[in-house]
């Protein structure tokens, strides 16, 4: 379902009917879902992630503008939330590190099933271990196909910052693919 489609249902969730917001959530929970799964590696927190996106979503539905395109507000929710996510994860492991420190107990950083998943699609395993930066943007123009002024406007960073990711992320991905012995090329 296109965004003219989700039209009608959008303006009657605006209006608190939760059988139009299912309406909505099913039609874009697959993209969501994959979006954050690409930015994310724990599935409990992508999961958690994407509940919180639809919560996000239900909470500010009064601000979404009907003249802007609607999955390009609901990716914009998708990556703020995911950036909120990594700063929350960040501050988490720096806890569990400093309590580790003090307690001298080993600590397992290791997930053998996330590990295990990573490496199914060669491209998407190349993807993943660019840092989060680069990876946003390439799951941005890559998968969902944004301009680059449209992901500098998402992420909120000027459009020469978002240029410079995406030829790092480009020239990154290019190494990588070649020292896998890969035969394409990566444009």
């Amino acid at each position: 379902m296109n965004d003219k489609e989700l039209l009608p249902w959008l303006e009657q969730a605006k209006l608190g009917d939760e059988s139009a917001f299912q309406l909505v959530y099913q039609a874009t929970h697959q993209d969501v879902y994959r979006t954050v799964a690409f930015l994310v590696y724990n599935k409990q927190d992508i999961e958690d992630i994407v509940n919180e996106v639809y919560m996000r979503m239900w909470r500010s539905m009064d601000k979404y503008d009907p003249n802007r395109p609607f999955r390009f507000w609901l990716h914009g929710i998708t990556v703020r939330l995911v950036q909120d996510w990594k700063r929350k994860a960040w501050r988490r492991i720096r806890l569990f590190e400093r309590n580790r420190q003090t307690t001298c107990e080993p600590f397992d950083w290791t997930d053998n099933a996330v590990l295990r998943s990573e490496t199914q699609h060669e491209l998407f395993s190349l993807v993943r271990q660019l840092s989060y930066k680069l990876r946003v943007v390439v799951i941005l123009r890559y998968f969902h196909d944004y301009a680059l002024e449209e992901i500098a406007d998402m992420l909120q960073i000027p459009v020469g910052t978002v240029k410079s990711r995406h030829h790092l992320a480009l020239k990154e991905l290019r190494k990588r693919f070649e020292m896998t012995g890969g035969d394409a090329y990566v444009h």
